[in-house]
C-alpha cells in the first residue's frame, strides 16, 4: 500500500497538482528578500517531488520509474529555470548580504542547469535519468574464469557488485582483467548520450550567465574561478610528493606478485591490479604491500564476518560513534525508509548515497551494505552527510547544504580517522593494538592506501570534465583525455588497448550521474584539518595518528556547531568556526603521515620512481 500511495502521489504531481504556480507574474512591489522567501517555500514542495521520484527510480529501476523520475526532474528543472529568470530582475538591486548570498545559492542549486526551452529541458531530464538507470542496471555477460563456454550465457552475467568482488579479492591477473574490462562495456552506449547532455547543460549554464558548466561548478567556492583553480594546484603540490613515494613503493610490491613483465619498473601501474574497480583506493591490496607482515593485524573485514553483523548492526555501530560525541540518535524514519541491503527482486543503484527527502524531516541512506571494512567505513561517510542534514535542518531551505560541497564530504571521513587501532580493538574488530614503530608504519600504510592513493583520482575527474564542458575536447577524444590524465596524475594506465567506442569515464558512477567530484579531493584534504582541530579540542597529546575523539562531547559540540551553519556563511567562516583557520591546507595531512613519509623515502632509495 505504501508503494502504491507513493506512485499515486507522484502521478498527481506530474499532472500539476502538487506544487503552487512558480509565480512568473511577480508582483511589482515584491522585494528581493520577499522573492527569496517565496521561492524557498515553493522549492520545498517541488524538490520533495523530485527527490521522491529519484529515490524510487534509484531503488526500483524499471521503465515506468524512469518515466516518473524524468518527468518529476523536468518539473524541477522548469521551476529552477523560471526562478532564475525572475531573479535577474534583482541583479542591480540593493539587498542585504544574506539575501545576496541566497540569490547566488539559487543560481548554483543544481549541477545540471536546464535551458528555458521546454523541449530541451525535457530531453535533458530524460537523458540524465536514462544514464543513471543504465549504470544501475549494468551487467557484464562475459565468461567467468573456468567457464567452458557451455550452458546458459545469462548465468555468467555479473553486476557491479559481483565484478567488484573480483577486483577487491582476486590475485589472478586474467580474472582481474576480465572483470575490469567487462564493467567498462556497460559505459560504451553512454558516450553519445553524455555528449548530448553536456551540450544541453552548457546551454542552461549560459542562460544563467556562465561560460560553460565547468565554470558554473567552479563558481561555488566563494572565490574567483581563477583563484579557485590556483588553490587546487597549491593543495595538490602539497600532497603530490607523498603520493609519488607511495606509488613507487606499491609498484615495487606488485612487481613481486605479478612480475616485471606485467608491472614494469619506471612505468605506470596497470589499472586493474590495485584492488579497486577504478584504482581510486588501494587498501584491498594491503596484504601484498604490508610493510611488516604479521605486525598489528588489520583484517577488519574478517572480524566483521566473524561477528556476523548484518547491515543494521553495522549502521548501529557507526551511529554509536556520532552519538558518543553528543550528536543525536538517528530518527525512526531513517530506519524505516533507508535501503541498507541489495534487493534480490529488482535492479537498484547500489552506489552509496545519503538523502534529505523532506526538508530535514526524512533523512535516509541507500547502500547495498556488505560485511567488509570498506562498507563499514562508507557507512560512516554516509552518516556524516545525514548528521549534516540533521544539524542544519533549521536553516532556510536555500542554505541547507555544506559550507561548500567538500565540507559535506569531509564530515563522516573525519570521524573515520578516529577509528584508531585502540578503538577497533574495543569494538572487537582487530585482535591487538601495536605500540611499536613497525605497528605504526603498518597502520599508516593501511590508511595511506585509502587516503593518499585517492588524491590524484579525486582531482582528475573534474579536470577531465572541465575540458569536456569547455569544448576543448570533443566526444571522439573523451577516452584519450581520460587515460592521459590518469597517467599524468595517478601513474596508472589501461591494461589493454581501448577500443574507439570505449567510454571509460562512464564506468564511474559520478560521470553518468553528473555529480561534481572536486568536492572529494577537497574533503580528503580538509578532513585532516578538521580532525587535528577536534583532537586539540579534545585535549589529545601525542602523535596525531593516535588520536580518537570517540566519546568526547567537547569535540562533538564544536563539530555540531559548525554543521548547524549549513551554507548560511561563506566557507572560510565555517572553517574558522571549527579550526580557527580561514584557508584549506594539507599541513595536517602531512603531519599525520610524517612517519610513513620518512619510512617510504628510505624504502625507495635506489628504485626507479616516477613514470
Amino acid at each position: 500500500m505504501r508503494a502504491q500511495s507513493i506512485f499515486m502521489s507522484l502521478l498527481v504531481c506530474l499532472f500539476g497538482a502538487c506544487a503552487p504556480d512558480s509565480g512568473s507574474d511577480m508582483a511589482d512591489h515584491e522585494s528581493a528578500a520577499e522573492f527569496v522567501e517565496r521561492i524557498q517555500a515553493e522549492m520545498i514542495l517541488v524538490a520533495r517531488e523530485s527527490e521522491t521520484a529519484a529515490w524510487v527510480r534509484n531503488t526500483y529501476i524499471t521503465p515506468d520509474t524512469g518515466l516518473i523520475a524524468a518527468k518529476a526532474n523536468e518539473r524541477w528543472l522548469a521551476f529552477l529555470s523560471d526562478a532564475l529568470e525572475q531573479a535577474k530582475q534583482y541583479n542591480d538591486v540593493e539587498m542585504s548580504a544574506q539575501t545576496r548570498r541566497a540569490m547566488e545559492m539559487l543560481k548554483l542549486s543544481t549541477s545540471l542547469p536546464a535551458p528555458s526551452d521546454a523541449v530541451l529541458r525535457a530531453e535533458l531530464s530524460t537523458i540524465a535519468t536514462e544514464l543513471e538507470g543504465m549504470y544501475g542496471a549494468g551487467r557484464y555477460c562475459g565468461a567467468e574464469q573456468g567457464d567452458t563456454g557451455q550452458g546458459d550465457a545469462d548465468q555468467n552475467c555479473r553486476d557491479l557488485g559481483a565484478l567488484e568482488d573480483v577486483m577487491d579479492n582476486s590475485r589472478d591477473y586474467d580474472a582481474l582483467l576480465d572483470a575490469w574490462q567487462g564493467w567498462r562495456t556497460i559505459a560504451e552506449p553512454m558516450r553519445p548520450m553524455y555528449s548530448r547532455m553536456v551540450e544541453i547543460a552548457n546551454a542552461g549554464a549560459a542562460e544563467i550567465g556562465y561560460a560553460d558548466l565547468g565554470v558554473m561548478w567552479k563558481s561555488g567556492y566563494d572565490m574567483d574561478v581563477q583563484e579557485f583553480e590556483l588553490e587546487l594546484e597549491r593543495l595538490w603540490t602539497q600532497v603530490e610528493p607523498l603520493y609519488e613515494e607511495l606509488h613507487c613503493y606499491v609498484r615495487d610490491g606488485l612487481q613481486g606478485v605479478y612480475g616485471e613483465e606485467k608491472v614494469a619498473e619506471g612505468q605506470p601501474i596497470p589499472a586493474h591490479l590495485l584492488g579497486n574497480m577504478w584504482a581510486q583506493q588501494w587498501s584491498n591490496i594491503y596484504d601484498l604491500v604490508e610493510p611488516y607482515p604479521g605486525v598489528l593485524a588489520l583484517d577488519v573485514t574478517s572480524n566483521i564476518e566473524a561477528k556476523e553483523w548484518d547491515a543494521v548492526e553495522m549502521v548501529e555501530v557507526a551511529e554509536g560513534f556520532f552519538t558518543s560525541i553528543g550528536l543525536p540518535e538517528l530518527p525512526d524514519s531513517f530506519w524505516q525508509n533507508s535501503m541498507l541491503t541489495q534487493p534480490q527482486d529488482r535492479d537498484v543503484v547500489c552506489h552509496a548515497s545519503a538523502w534529505d527527502m523532506d526538508n530535514g524531516k526524512d533523512v535516509r541512506i541507500k547502500q547495498c551494505v556488505e560485511p567488509t571494512e570498506e562498507e563499514f567505513s562508507t557507512l560512516h561517510h554516509e552518516l556524516g552527510h545525514i548528521y549534516y542534514y540533521l544539524m542544519y535542518k533549521d536553516q532556510p531551505f536555500i542554505f541547507k547544504g555544506g559550507a561548500h560541497d567538500g565540507f559535506h564530504e569531509a564530515v563522516g571521513d573525519t570521524l573515520t580517522l578516529s577509528m584508531t587501532p585502540g578503538y577497533l580493538k574495543d569494538k572487537g574488530l582487530i585482535d591487538s593494538v601495536g605500540v611499536s614503530e613497525q605497528a605504526t608504519i603498518n597502520q599508516l600504510m593501511k590508511m595511506a592506501l585509502d587516503k593518499i592513493a585517492f588524491l590524484p583520482f579525486g582531482k582528475l575527474i573534474d579536470e577531465w570534465r572541465w575540458r569536456v564542458f569547455s569544448g576543448e575536447v570533443t566526444e571522439a577524444d573523451y577516452n584519450d583525455l581520460w587515460w592521459s590524465l590518469r597517467t599524468q596524475y595517478q601513474g596508472i594506465a589501461a591494461p589493454n588497448v581501448r577500443s574507439e567506442n570505449a567510454f571509460d569515464p562512464g564506468a564511474k558512477f559520478h560521470i553518468p550521474g553528473n555529480t561534481p567530484y572536486t568536492r572529494y579531493f577537497l574533503s580528503f584534504i580538509m578532513q585532516f584539518q578538521f580532525y587535528k582541530s577536534l583532537c586539540e579540542i579534545s585535549g589529545h597529546e601525542g602523535a596525531l595518528h593516535e588520536c580518537s575523539i570517540y566519546g568526547n562531547p567537547e569535540a562533538g559540540k564544536r563539530l555540531g556547531d559548525m554543521l548547524a551553519l549549513g551554507a548560511s556563511k561563506p566557507w572560510p567562516d565555517a572553517m574558522e568556526a571549527l579550526t580557527g583557520q580561514r584557508q584549506m591546507d594539507a599541513y595536517a595531512l602531512v603531519e599525520y603521515f610524517a612517519p610513513l613519509t620518512s619510512w617510504l623515502k628510505t624504502q625507495n632509495e635506489g628504485k626507479v620512481c616516477g613514470w
